[in-house]
């Protein structure tokens, strides 16, 4: 029996190599205080090397090929070698084989910001996207027009896997697509489509809620945190799920006094968390933790993935305030809900693109959770009789639900940036100025 796994694993091995990453492609994840970490995923034995301003060195192992348990009763099989190194902070030409990685300048003047990008297949909700068609599923198309724009960074809002469950017969449009949390899946969701967008500027990767544990939490630890892989918080065994789940916040410098500051909500409820759960004391430490960052800058952007300051809706019109698990905790620590010095929220989670700006004491909130995941489509009413959170006076509001994009960030002084919307041909239908803690938008619906 032994013996007969073993050919399975390597039949599944060789399988998943042919689908593998196009051969010298890597890309840069930013971590803590900005730490730039290269990855290399290969189906080669060994790492390649990776040469730092005319030095060479070899890359170091971060994950091996495994078979692992997979937390949906499918095995979740990454056959390839994931490579890393964290390059020197006055880093300058950095090259793998052919490749010149593209690094982030001291100054971040251009940040492209998408969200919640793959492809929807998910048996509970019957929603089966058309992952074969590029109109449908527009990702490749989104990445490569936001490449095309040249940022300094890309930052991605969570949920980068969508592929949870076989595409049934008798939907031609995503028949043959891989599914589940592997390596399959991963490279048909993310690399694969992304792939211009990777090699055109470093990534912060914020932690979405399909990347908890339960669900694509090991292909996220081998493949995108820029922390360090260690047992215990790799999402392998649900025993350690409180490690797993829970990460505290990071912030990478953009220059000229502002920074953006990374916050793991991946595993945060819609409901209220109780006092006495793991979750209040993780997410108590968060909050702890950001009233620390912020104080490293003037201007300060955090990156979540449930808005904590935005609205949603449901099919049947329905409106809904932010996140209610993130809520309970930072509102019972601080009526605003964010430490005095958060200037701009940025995330995901809702599929559609949106702006909220407050005249009460409450950070702007941006969501762009429309870069490729089957959209929202029911708009916001107007008017709107559901307050974001309590205490939280709407001033301006813009919203586009229904059209897929991406959303950029353009840097105008030391506080102000503008904000562009754009859609999947890479027209513009909106634009914001940011000025400080407030927004807003040329337009209030983007039809």
């Amino acid at each position: 029996m032994p013996g007969y796994i073993g050919i399975i694993l390597c039949i599944l091995f060789a399988f998943a190599g042919r689908n593998a990453l196009a051969e010298g492609s890597a890309y840069i994840v930013l971590g803590e205080n900005g730490a730039q970490v290269a990855r290399y995923i290969t189906a080669e034995a060994s790492c390649p090397l990776i040469r730092i301003d005319g030095r060479e060195t070899r890359m170091n192992v971060r994950a091996r090929p495994a078979s692992l348990p997979g937390r949906s009763g499918k095995p979740s099989v990454f056959p390839l070698l994931t490579c890393e190194m964290e390059l020197p902070e006055n880093a300058v030409h950095v090259t793998v084989g052919n490749e010149m990685l593209p690094l982030k300048p001291k100054l971040v003047k251009r940040i492209v910001v998408i969200g919640d990008t793959g492809c929807r297949l998910k048996k509970g909700d019957h929603a089966y996207q058309a992952c074969n068609d590029k109109r449908q599923y527009p990702f490749a198309r989104i990445a490569a027009e936001a490449a095309s724009w040249k940022p300094d960074l890309v930052l991605h809002v969570g949920d980068l896997l969508y592929r949870e469950n076989p595409c049934p017969s008798g939907h031609p449009e995503c028949q043959g697509s891989p599914w589940g949390y592997g390596w399959d899946a991963w490279n048909a969701d993310f690399f694969i489509p992304g792939e211009a967008l990777l090699k055109a500027a470093p990534w912060v990767l914020v932690r979405g809620n399909h990347e908890s544990c339960s669900r694509a939490g090991q292909g996220w630890w081998l493949m995108m945190d820029p922390r360090p892989l260690e047992s215990g918080r790799d999402c392998n065994d649900a025993a350690d799920d409180d490690m797993g789940d829970y990460s505290d916040p990071y912030a990478v410098p953009l220059g000229d006094g502002a920074q953006l500051i990374v916050m793991d909500t991946s595993s945060s409820p819609e409901h209220a968390v109780s006092a006495a759960s793991i979750g209040w004391i993780k997410f108590k430490r968060m909050h702890e933790r950001l009233a620390e960052l912020v104080k490293q800058a003037s201007y300060n952007m955090v990156a979540n993935h449930q808005p904590i300051l935005g609205l949603s809706t449901s099919e049947d019109g329905r409106v809904f305030p932010g996140n209610q698990g993130i809520q309970s905790v930072f509102g019972a620590l601080d009526p605003k809900f964010l430490p005095a010095g958060v200037n701009l929220l940025l995330s995901g989670h809702v599929h559609a693109w949106q702006q909220v700006s407050f005249s009460s004491p409450h950070p702007t909130q941006f969501i762009a959770g429309f870069s490729g995941t089957m959209e929202d489509t029911t708009p916001l009413p107007d008017p709107i009789d559901v307050a974001p959170a309590s205490g939280a006076v709407v001033e301006h509001l813009s919203s586009w639900f229904g059209g897929f994009g991406y959303m950029t960030l353009e840097r105008k002084g030391a506080a102000n940036w503008e904000a562009r919307v754009w859609d999947v041909n890479g027209k513009l239908r909106n634009t914001c100025a940011i000025d400080g803690s407030h927004s807003v938008c040329d337009q209030a619906h983007i039809e």
